[in-house]
C-alpha cells in the first residue's frame, strides 16, 4: 500500500511538472506569435527578429527545450540555402546589375501600359531567382526616381513592383524564404515544383498588370504642379554596372540553377559552393558582400525553429489537429490547408505561418499549395510582405506617400483574384 501511494504521488508530481512546463511553453509561444502579429512587443524595443530570438532564449532558459534539442530543431539546410542566395544577391547588387536593369527599363520608349508590362515581367522574373525582398530593395528607389523624372505617377509602378515581385517569387523554391523552407523541409523536386507553379504565376502576373491598368483609369501622369524629385533624388546615384562582377554573379546563379534542375545534389551544398566562389574575389572585399546579408532574417528563422520545436514537444499541436479533424476539418487536405495558410499568413506573416503548418503538410499538393498561397497572400496588405514594406518605405523617402488604403485598393483585388487562380488550378489538378 505504501509503495502504491508513493507511486501515485510520484505520478501526480510528474503530471504537475509536465503541466507546468506545458504552460510555460504555451505562454512563451503565444507571446512570440503575438510579437509576429504586432511587429514587436509592448514596452520593449523589439522587432520580430528580437521577439523570436528572445522566445528561443526563454525556451532554453526555462529548460522547456535542451540546448541539444534546440540545435537539432534548426533546419540547417534551409538556413544555409537562404544564406547562400543572400550572398548571390549581394553580388548582383554590388555589381550594379539591379540598377542597370531598372534604368534600362525606365528608358524604354514605351507608353505607360507597355512600361508597366515590362516592369511586371522583369520584377517577376528577377524575383524568381534573386528573391523578392532583394529585388524590391534594389529596384524601388531607382524606379520611383525614374518615374518622377518622366513625370509619371510612381504609385502604380511601385505597387506593381511589389505585387509582381511577390507573385514572381512563387515560381521557384528559391524565390523567397518561405519557399526555401517548404522545398527543403518537404524535399520537393526543384523542376517539379516549377512545373506546378509556372501557370498560376504567369496568369497571376498578367492579371496584376490588368488590375493596375484598370485602377489607374488612364491617369498615368503627375498632376500639373505636383512635386518632382527632390534634392535627395537628384543627388542619388545608381551603382555603376561592373560587367565582370555582374557576369560572375549571373554565371554562378545559372550554374546553381542548372544543378538544381538536372542533378540530385543537395541544394544547400550547391548554393554554398556558389557563394564561396563569389566570395573569392581580388577586387570586392568579402565584408562588403557579407554586409548585405540579411542576418536578422536568419536569426528570425533560428528563433522560430526553436520556439516551434518546443511547442511540438508538448504534443499540443498534435492534439489540436486531432480535435479539429474530429470535427470534420482535416488540415492536411488542400481546402482547409489553403484557408489556414491564407489566414495565418495575414496574421503572423508568411514565414511563421508556414512553420506552423508544415508539420501537417502531408498531401502531395500541400507543398505547392503552401508556397503559392502564402506568397500570393502577402499582397493583401502592406504588412503582409517585407517586399511591400520595402517599396512603400523607398517611395516615402522620395516624397511619395503610399498609405495602407492606397495599397489595399490594389492589393486586395490582386490577392483575391490571384488566389482564385491558384484555387482553380489546384481544383483542376485534384480533379
Amino acid at each position: 500500500m505504501h509503495c502504491a501511494a508513493r507511486g501515485a504521488n510520484d505520478l501526480a508530481a510528474l503530471k504537475a511538472t509536465i503541466g507546468a512546463v506545458t504552460t510555460i511553453v504555451l505562454t512563451i509561444f503565444v507571446l512570440v506569435y503575438l510579437g509576429m502579429i504586432l511587429g514587436g512587443l509592448p514596452f520593449l524595443q523589439l522587432d520580430r527578429t528580437g521577439v523570436a530570438l528572445l522566445g528561443a532564449i526563454a525556451m532554453i532558459g526555462t529548460e522547456a527545450i535542451s540546448v541539444d534539442a534546440a540545435a537539432q530543431a534548426v533546419h540547417l539546410p534551409t538556413v544555409l540555402l537562404l544564406f547562400a542566395f543572400m550572398v548571390v544577391s549581394a553580388q548582383m547588387q554590388l555589381g550594379g546589375f539591379y540598377d542597370w536593369v531598372t534604368l534600362r527599363l525606365a528608358g524604354l520608349k514605351l507608353g505607360p501600359p507597355g512600361l508597366l508590362a515590362a516592369l511586371v515581367v522583369v520584377a517577376g522574373g528577377l524575383s524568381a531567382v534573386f528573391s523578392n525582398d532583394v529585388v524590391c530593395l534594389a529596384v524601388a528607389p531607382v524606379l520611383v526616381e525614374a518615374c518622377l523624372r518622366r513625370r509619371l505617377d510612381p504609385v502604380p509602378f511601385a505597387l506593381a513592383l511589389a505585387c509582381a515581385a511577390n507573385i514572381g517569387s512563387a515560381a521557384t523554391l528559391i524565390g523567397n524564404p518561405q519557399n526555401m523552407l517548404i522545398g527543403q523541409t518537404l524535399q520537393l523536386h526543384f523542376g517539379g515544383y516549377m512545373v506546378e507553379a509556372l501557370l498560376p504565376v504567369a496568369v497571376g502576373l498578367g492579371l496584376t498588370w490588368a488590375l493596375v491598368v484598370l485602377s489607374v483609369r488612364g491617369r498615368w501622369m503627375l498632376a500639373d504642379g505636383a512635386a518632382g524629385p527632390g534634392p535627395a533624388e537628384k543627388n542619388a546615384e545608381a551603382v555603376p554596372l561592373d560587367r565582370w562582377q555582374t557576369a560572375k554573379g549571373l554565371g554562378v546563379a545559372a550554374g546553381v540553377l542548372l544543378a538544381f534542375l538536372f542533378t540530385d545534389w543537395p541544394r544547400e551544398v550547391v548554393a554554398l559552393v556558389g557563394a564561396g566562389l563569389l566570395l573569392m574575389s581580388r577586387r570586392m572585399r568579402s565584408s562588403r558582400v557579407l554586409g548585405l546579408v540579411d542576418w536578422e532574417l536568419l536569426v528570425l528563422f533560428v528563433g522560430l525553429f526553436v520556439v516551434n520545436a518546443a511547442l511540438q514537444h508538448t504534443g499540443l499541436p498534435q492534439r489540436l489537429v486531432a480535435d479539429i479533424a474530429a470535427h470534420g476539418v482535416h488540415l492536411d487536405q488542400p481546402g482547409p490547408m489553403a484557408l489556414a495558410t491564407f489566414v495565418l499568413s495575414n496574421i503572423v506573416s508568411n514565414v511563421p505561418a508556414v512553420m506552423l503548418l508544415l508539420p501537417v503538410a502531408t498531401h502531395p499538393l500541400d507543398g505547392p499549395l503552401l508556397a503559392l498561397v502564402s506568397t500570393f497572400a502577402g499582397n493583401l496588405f502592406i504588412v503582409g510582405s517585407i517586399a511591400n514594406i520595402i517599396v512603400v518605405d523607398a517611395a516615402r523617402r522620395r516624397g511619395v506617400v503610399i498609405d495602407w488604403r492606397r495599397h489595399a485598393a490594389l492589393g486586395v483585388p490582386v490577392t483575391l483574384v490571384t488566389l482564385g487562380v491558384v484555387a482553380a488550378y489546384l481544383a483542376w489538378r485534384l480533379g
